[in-house]
């Protein structure tokens, strides 16, 4: 046991008195103890590993891509994916499950023996982190057993990084042991230099979610996901709210009962970000006097006075729906949910060519927001009254928001190539961290090593 485990010991003891007698909290202490206790499966084989790490859905979504150029470069590579969340595992689970060279398993909690557990039963010959997720035990342990440990995608909050320079006499040791920094933007890597990455570590490679949105103008099945819940594409105007956050159904539901006033036909979609809240969404969507239709179970009602409203209560189908909609609102941004939960991926429906519209609440997208910003491909609002404004003036000049649409799709176009750049310097690390492989590098991983000096 060292200081941290003494510092974290001390915390749950402390905190013992709250989480205890709480009954939900109670049970995420005691599910967290079970489940990240770095009991995981030995993974097979002796060859080399990679370990990314994804704390949720959002960040399983942009390893696939990554994973694909990792495997397509070596075959014999094993991946293995960790992450943190119920419905992170549940994605990765989605994702990998077939895949039998990738494993996926629960990233343990930061207390040494269950690191050293994970790390024995996994044995990676290299760590990648996604966007921010250091922890001080796991980075001593992967420097003690020399497993160099990237970040990728790496980004760092105005105030997340004012509190890592707060705790600077602890936290830069912990920066310190990153091998190397892959981060989204310029500011992203003097934040990263300032909180003690030296400076020859860190590397600007923009964001792999720009590779990961799939650039099209329709996807396969979305039709008919649409007409089983009673929408019609191309017939009446829809408007899809995407991975929305606690209090802004409330407020989007309010504002189009104000625009029905203004566009009758408009339609409605939600689809909350996480699933233990469908239930939630369905109950307020009929408090307030809509009928709910659900996707999970459509039943859907003929020639309604008032358009029901559409719930989206299933997992990975939100692109589909952005798929039809002819304008978009991207959630965790009008409300304020605390600086993790600023902003969902507002890169999917660009990708799409839909028209965007987002709240002020956009941090965890900073660099996508400047680059679409300033192309005027997505629209920012300030408040739930000048975000319905906003949908009325889109649905209502369909010229200009094709316009808008199409600018977006040239931004995701161009920012792509991140996850290449990423698998440049997994490839570096990796041969530097392993004296011999039981085949020679191949011609792609050559010339990436070439390319990353």
């Amino acid at each position: 046991m060292n200081g941290y485990d003494l510092a974290y010991a001390l915390g749950l003891g402390v905190a013992a008195p709250i989480w205890v007698w709480r009954g939900n909290a109670r049970r995420k202490v005691i599910s967290a103890f079970r489940l990240r206790s770095g009991r995981v499966p030995e993974r097979p084989g002796n060859g080399p590993a990679i370990l990314i790490h994804a704390v949720s859905v959002g960040e399983i979504n942009a390893t696939p891509a990554l994973v694909r150029l990792l495997r397509n470069a070596r075959p014999d590579l094993h991946i293995v994916i960790s992450t943190t969340t119920e419905t992170g595992k549940d994605r990765a689970f989605e994702l990998y499950e077939v895949e039998p060279h990738v494993s996926v398993v629960r990233y343990p909690l930061d207390f040494s023996g269950a690191v050293r557990r994970a790390l024995d039963a996994l044995r990676p010959s290299v760590v990648v982190l996604m966007e921010l997720e250091l922890w001080p035990n796991f980075l001593r342990e992967c420097e003690r057993r020399a497993i160099p440990v990237i970040l990728a995608n790496g980004r760092l909050t105005e105030q997340s990084y004012r509190n890592y320079k707060r705790g600077k006499a602890i936290t830069r040791a912990m920066f310190r042991r990153l091998a190397v920094a892959c981060v989204q933007d310029e500011e992203y890597a003097k934040r990263f230099i300032d909180c003690g990455v030296p400076a020859d570590r860190v590397k600007v490679t923009g964001t792999m979610k720009f590779d990961t949105a799939q650039l099209a103008d329709i996807l396969p099945g979305a039709r008919e996901i649409a007409e089983s819940v009673g929408l019609q594409p191309g017939r009446e105007p829809i408007w899809v709210c995407g991975s929305t956050g606690p209090g802004e159904e409330k407020l989007i539901i309010r504002e189009y009962r104000v625009l029905l006033k203004r566009i009758p036909r408009l339609r409605l979609v939600i689809v909350p970000r996480k699933p233990d809240r469908f239930d939630e969404v369905a109950d307020l969507i009929e408090s307030l006097k809509f009928q709910v239709v659900l996707r999970s179970d459509p039943v859907v009602p003929r020639d309604p006075a008032i358009p029901p409203i559409v719930l989206g209560d299933t997992m990975g189908e939100l692109r589909k729906f952005y798929s039809v909609a002819d304008v978009v609102f991207v959630g965790r941004s009008l409300v304020n949910l605390g600086p993790r939960q600023h902003g969902s991926d507002m890169i999917e429906p660009a990708a799409l060519g839909k028209p965007t519209i987002v709240g002020p609440f956009t941090g965890n997208f900073t660099d996508a927001m400047r680059k679409l910003k300033a192309a005027e491909a997505v629209m920012e609002v300030p408040d739930a009254r000048s975000l319905a404004e906003a949908v009325a003036v889109l649905v209502g000049t369909p010229t200009e928001a094709e316009a808008m649409g199409r600018r977006a799709q040239t931004v995701v176009r161009q920012e792509q190539g991140a996850t290449a750049r990423h698998a440049a310097v997994v490839f570096h690390e990796l041969h530097r961290s392993i004296e011999s492989h039981a085949q020679p590098p191949t011609e792609f991983e050559q010339e990436q090593v070439e390319e990353t000096g």
